[in-house]
């Protein structure tokens, strides 16, 4: 089965086709009603499910992936370079995925595996977390500067006598 997907955050217009009997067909899924996963886990065997690169669709690679189906994505630019109809409609977004997949000519993007992500994600996390702690550190500087304290790094420093016994 290969199944071109022009998916949205909260629906997906899919067309398709059952390699072994040639059937066609199309559908559009509403995610809020579970149309999508109910879709994904009613095919028998594994499938090709092509769709362009956006964003809010990290839920739905890992639903696939947790399918057992593989999912490739497209450069969205060159996908739509290779229309040769400008009038675009999702079910013929939908249907020229799936013809350049068929065809071979799907322009395929590598995409990091999900332990990847998951580290990826955490990284930027944390990077965005010592941005916070240098612009509060920054802006205490500056409070305590206008208030004629010049402590320099000691600012950021417990004296000695503010540790526990235990501590020292």
């Amino acid at each position: 089965m290969i199944i071109g997907c022009d998916f949205h955050p909260s629906w997906q217009q899919v067309s398709w086709l059952d390699t072994e009997t040639g059937e066609t067909g199309e559908q559009k899924l509403v995610h809020a009603e579970g149309q999508a996963q109910q879709f994904y886990q009613a095919l028998s065997g594994a499938a090709l499910i092509g769709m362009e690169a956006t964003g809010n669709s990290q839920w739905f690679v890992e639903l696939i992936e947790d399918l057992g189906h593989a999912i490739w994505i497209g450069d969205a630019a060159q996908i739509r370079a290779s229309y040769v109809r400008k009038q675009k409609t999702d079910k013929r977004d939908a249907a020229h995925i799936l013809k350049l997949l068929v065809e071979g000519r799907f322009p395929r993007l590598w995409a990091p595996d999900r332990e990847q992500r998951d580290l990826r994600q955490l990284v930027l996390h944390r990077h965005k977390l010592v941005l916070i702690r240098s612009r509060v550190k920054n802006e205490l500087q500056h409070l305590s500067l206008n208030k004629g304290m010049q402590k320099k790094r000691r600012l950021w420093s417990r004296p000695a006598s503010s540790y526990c016994a235990s501590c020292r």
